[in-house]
């Protein structure tokens, strides 16, 4: 059972999500602690691939409150840890269908390790993200029907 430390909320909003994958991640102590305390964001990030390997760039993890002048830089880079072949698939449809590569969770996986949760993702267009939310309205409507007609 894994316990999400943060999520990327605006990713189902802002992109067509086509397909996931579990990557660790190379992280300081540090940037362990805060995590666990919940003071992370991946509003603006995204992974990005330099050299065959996928970084995860402008995730915000803010500086543990107890770290000495040992603390982290909360925007640094962070190296995503995948097999060569899974990192090797994912660039290739990046660069041939026009993709990208964006985070929508860190978590603690059962062994309680910390990973990130990425995706192959499609942007939309801004009338997608408006029959998105009819569609969502529409479907709380008929609940509270159904929900009404059962009562």
């Amino acid at each position: 059972m894994s316990e999400d430390l943060v999520r990327n909320r605006k990713a189902f909003h802002d992109y067509h999500v086509l397909e996931t994958w579990e990557a660790g991640i190379a992280l300081q102590g540090t940037e362990v602690k805060s995590l666990r305390a919940g003071l992370g964001q991946l509003q603006d990030a995204y992974v990005d691939a330099v050299g065959g390997e996928l970084w995860l760039k402008q995730a915000h993890i803010s500086p543990y409150a107890f770290g000495t002048d040992a603390n982290h830089e909360p925007l640094r880079p962070r190296k995503l840890l995948l097999h060569k072949a899974e990192i090797t698939k994912m660039t290739a449809k990046v660069v041939r269908k026009g993709l990208t590569i964006i985070p929508l969770a860190i978590y603690l996986n059962d062994q309680g390790m910390i990973k990130v949760k990425v995706a192959l993702a499609e942007g939309k267009a801004h009338s997608d993200k408006r029959e998105a939310l009819k569609q969502r309205e529409q479907k709380r409507e008929m609940d509270r029907i159904r929900k009404g007609a059962r009562e």
